[in-house]
Order: structure tokens, then C-alpha cells, then sequence
């Protein structure tokens, strides 16, 4: 989100001074000091609870109140709060994940730094949290004097290359400004081979960033049985027992991805055919954790290359933000006069 925000005040000829990062995760962290490294003393490897510690309608905190002075007059916070405890894709404490509480720290931190505005990004079912976390942020950013609009945006209207749906909530101060002022930015449909063009032989050419996950030799001889039939989707009589044996609607998982189509979803298990329509069209593998960043719309010089694990790389891939939407969201806010 940072990233879009940059790209957007660069775009409007504006700068973009970031006075505070703040993740738990060291990874990310070191990622973000990597590539933002003019303002290195600003990002903090945190507990978020730790710095907006206050509950809604207190005084600030000692420790709200030296960030509030260090900070000054902010225009812009951006906030992605777990989604895992939301994901329809976890099946164990959906809609009732403690996480999902981290979801209020953010009217909290606009109580505090009073932003001339606020956006958030998570995934849809984060409307359907047990606690309501929406709900209430909504009603505490109201209370705050924002005006707000809020829903589910299809990524690909603004260039993404794939059909990646995710809930975002608009928090404006001072102006009636809403997400609906982006209804006339619709690109066309990008396809994943316009952005996964040139990469074709590039896997294990460059570290982690180009290596594929590894695939058991079963896996290996699915995708094999893909591109000698030409097909796209795995016939049931080719998928694992445990996937054959009961009745689904997941074509997509074991599937091969299309040149000419955008992109699923795409999620950390870009790793495994398994878990989604992963596997290259042209090339008998999974797709590189370069090439799932160039379908999150991530530029070729952001820099992954701390990065230490797989794993780690496709997590914080695909639970990006793709910067495209940041970009033109903000670019738009200045043009209009509400940053």
C-alpha cells in the first residue's frame, strides 16, 4: 500500500513522507526498510497494540501521545489488518480469530493522529466477523467525523491481472469523497501472459524470487498429463483420493493457468498445485514467486532479495496490496483536493 500511495503522490507531483511503519513481523519489516530506506527510523517492528494502546474515547496513552507529537499533521493512514481470521479459506477460527480484533486498532490510531484520511483493505468475509470489527470501526470512525464509504472492489478495473476481490473502507475528513469516484477508472482486461511475458526461462536464473516450489514426482506427472492433453483442468480420475473421492467444484485446483485470461486469486499457496490454478501454461512447473509478483502488479525493482525462505516470500506476495489501487485512489485524492 505503500507503494501505491509513492507511485500516486509521484504521479500528482507530490512527495511522500511516511512518519510511521509498523508491523510485528520482522520479514516484511526488513522488506520495507529495503525498499523505503530514507526513512528507516520511522519503521518499527511492533506489536500494533503496542503503540495505539488505547481504548476508543480515552485519553492517549503515554505512548499514543509521543508517537501523536512525532508524527504532526498526517494526511494519509493506510492500514491492512490480518485477514487470515476472516479468509473463507480458514476453516478453523473463521469469523471468531482473535486478529480480527486488530481490525479496531486502526479508528483508534485515526482517534489519535487524526488523518485527513483513512483506508483500509481486507478481504470480503471480513464483513461477516463475529465481533462485528467493521461494524464498529465504521461507527467510531463516524463518531471521529469522518464521512465513509466502504465495499468489495474488483482488482482488475484497475489493472490488475487477475480477479482478486478485496473489501475496502474509505475514511475522509472535511470532504464528501467516496469510493465512487473511482467508478469511471475501468481498465481493460489484462491478461497474465502481458505480464508474465520475458520470464518464461527465468526459473532458477535469480535466487529465491525465480524458484518454483518443488512438486512431488505424482504432482510432476499431473502437470505432465496437462500439457500432453492440452487441457487446463485435471480430470477427477487424476486428483489425489482425498480430492476424487467427494464432491467439489474446484476445477481449479491441480489446474494449469491461461495465457490469455487473467489470473485467479492469487494466495500464499501459489506453491502448491493443490491449492489453486498455479501451474505455468507454457512451462511444466509452478509459477515463480517473481512471477506471482508481477500478477500482485508489483514492479521488476522492488526489492525481495533479504528475503530468506520460500515460504516467507510467498506469504508476503500475495498478501500484498496490489499497488495499482493505492496508486489511483490517492493520485485521485490529491487531484481533488482531499490530501
Amino acid at each position: 500500500m505503500t507503494l501505491g500511495a509513492w507511485e500516486g503522490a509521484r504521479v500528482a507531483r507530490r512527495r511522500l513522507d511516511v512518519r510511521l511503519a509498523v508491523d510485528i513481523i520482522p520479514q516484511p519489516i526488513q522488506v520495507y526498510k529495503d525498499n523505503f530506506y530514507d526513512v528507516a527510523s520511522k519503521i518499527k517492528t511492533v506489536d500494533v497494540t503496542r503503540i495505539f494502546d488505547g481504548q476508543r474515547g480515552e485519553n492517549k496513552s503515554p505512548q499514543e501521545a509521543y508517537w501523536r507529537r512525532q508524527i504532526g499533521e498526517l494526511d494519509l493512514l493506510v492500514a491492512g489488518p490480518p485477514c487470515q481470521g476472516h479468509s473463507d479459506l480458514n476453516n478453523s477460527t473463521r469469523r471468531k480469530d482473535p486478529r480480527n480484533a486488530l481490525y479496531l486498532r486502526v479508528p483508534r490510531a485515526a482517534e489519535v493522529l487524526k488523518p485527513k484520511v483513512v483506508i483500509v483493505e481486507n478481504v470480503p468475509a471480513v464483513q461477516h466477523d463475529e465481533g462485528e470489527a467493521l461494524q464498529l470501526a465504521q461507527k467510531w470512525l463516524t463518531e471521529e467525523g469522518y464521512h465513509l464509504s466502504s465495499g468489495v472492489l474488483q482488482l482488475a478495473r484497475f489493472g490488475v491481472p487477475q480477479s482478486r476481490k478485496r473489501h475496502f473502507l474509505l475514511a475522509v475528513k472535511g470532504h464528501k469523497f467516496e469510493l465512487s469516484d473511482l467508478d469511471d477508472i475501468n481498465f481493460s482486461t489484462q491478461t497474465l501472459g502481458t505480464f508474465l511475458s520475458g520470464l518464461e526461462e527465468s526459473a532458477n536464473t535469480n535466487g529465491l524470487l525465480s524458484t518454483p516450489a518443488r512438486m512431488t514426482q505424482r504432482n510432476a506427472d499431473r502437470v505432465k498429463f496437462l500439457f500432453d492433453h492440452d487441457l487446463h483442468d485435471l480430470p477427477n480420475e487424476e486428483r489425489p483420493p482425498c480430492h476424487r473421492d467427494k464432491v467439489h467444484a474446484y476445477v481449479s485446483m491441480y489446474g494449469r493457468m491461461y495465457w490469455d485470461k487473467p489470473a485467479q486469486t492469487l494466495t500464499s499457496g501459489f506453491g502448491s498445485m493443490g491449492q489453486g490454478r498455479y501451474v505455468h501454461p507454457k512451462k511444466q512447473r509452478l509459477i515463480t514467486p517473481h512471477e506471482a509478483a508481477r500478477l500482485q502488479g508489483i514492479p521488476d525493482f522492488f526489492d525481495f532479495s533479504s528475503v530468506s525462505t520460500l515460504s516467507g516470500l510467498r506469504e508476503m506476495i500475495a498478501n500484498a496490496v496490489p499497488p495499482q489501487f493505492t496508486a489511483t485512489l490517492v493520485a485521485r485524492l490529491i487531484e481533488k483536493g482531499v490530501i
